[in-house]
């Protein structure tokens, strides 16, 4: 079965070919990057502009490096959110296009079920799993009992972890994005300041990184104003150590506790190289598995995956009046 998948919820335009949930047949992503670091942050407006400006040609790069035609297609999958909604309300316009001109069915995808199910690509996801889910704009912890089984047991109550370092590169100078370059700096700089480590010993699995941001936000502030000597990668390192070790021991907790066979790491922050080795060095009992490095930011064969998957439990496409919702629900 080969699913053509379609991303576009926030500013990368993406559309790839993936057989049987498994086989990647191409995986063109056109990213925004460059435009909207001059701005330290994504535009919602320009990122449709440059949706509508890219749309087309993701398509044909897709096609014609799987190479197939449109009629080999048994399934659209496309993100319908949640996300920016101009962004999601282009790839959904396009899909559809697509979709009634070659009598194709479509089916709407959550950007983080996509984002969970890019394990699959390396890994088969075995069960029960845990996913931890990090991204810019979520920070979750999942149990999954089966295939497109989705049961949040903890989430953040105010920033997304990605958020906080997008926020703190920002304080500290660096440029958008700021997150893979914390990291990069957390690796050359020593855990000097003791940051607080946020309900990490609360006994569920809540997050909250807001008051962990602010904190370093004011330590940086007040080392400014008294002009004192300090290295951003100081800061970075500190920084990352009590997310980690939050992040990490939340999830064997939970691990432990659902007696998962598997934990999956999902989302953007899957690419900190800190978190990952903390993850694996912390978490023996299970195997840690994490998504190649292509399939860890926003891409379309993370949802082509999923909708392969969604479309093989439910056996049901939707019709023609899908469309974006910026504010989905993942079930």
């Amino acid at each position: 079965m080969i699913v053509m998948g379609v991303e576009s919820s926030c500013d990368e335009t993406s559309v790839a070919l993936v057989k049987d949930g498994k086989t990647v047949l191409s995986n063109a992503v056109l990213s925004q990057i460059d435009i909207h670091r001059e701005y330290g942050g994504v535009v919602p407006e320009i990122a449709s502009r440059e949706h509508v400006k890219g749309i087309s040609l993701v398509f044909d790069q897709a096609v014609k490096r799987a190479g197939i035609a449109f009629s080999d297609i048994d399934l659209i999958a496309v993100t319908a959110g949640p996300g920016l909604i101009g962004s999601l309300l282009i790839g959904v316009a396009a899909a559809k296009v697509i979709a009634m001109n070659f009598d194709i069915p479509i089916i709407g995808i959550h950007h983080i079920a996509g984002h969970i199910y890019a394990n699959n690509i390396e890994h088969d996801l075995e069960f029960p799993c845990l996913a931890l889910v990090v991204s810019g704009g979520h920070t979750q912890l999942i149990v999954m009992k089966g295939h497109y089984d989705f049961q949040i047991i903890g989430e953040t109550a105010d920033d997304a972890v990605g958020e906080a370092y997008d926020k703190i590169a920002r304080v500290l100078g660096l440029p958008y994005p700021g997150g893979p370059l914390v990291d990069k700096k957390a690796a050359l700089g020593k855990d000097l300041y003791k940051l607080p480590r946020p309900l990490i010993d609360s006994g569920d699995f809540q997050f909250s990184f807001s008051g962990l941001k602010s904190h370093v936000i004011n330590l940086h502030h007040n080392m400014v104003q008294r002009q004192e000597p300090f290295a951003v990668e100081d800061i970075c390192a500190s920084f990352q150590e009590a997310v980690t070790d939050v992040l990490v021991k939340k999830t064997k907790e939970a691990a432990h506790r659902y007696a998962v066979k598997q934990v999956i790491v999902a989302g953007g922050v899957a690419a900190n190289k800190g978190l990952r080795a903390k993850m694996t060095r912390e978490i023996t009992d299970v195997p840690v598995y994490f998504p190649g490095m292509a399939y860890c930011t926003d891409n379309a064969a993370m949802i082509a995956v999923a909708g392969y998957f969604k479309f093989q439990k439910t056996g049901k496409a939707d019709d023609y009046a899908i469309n974006g919702d910026s504010r989905l629900e993942l079930k």
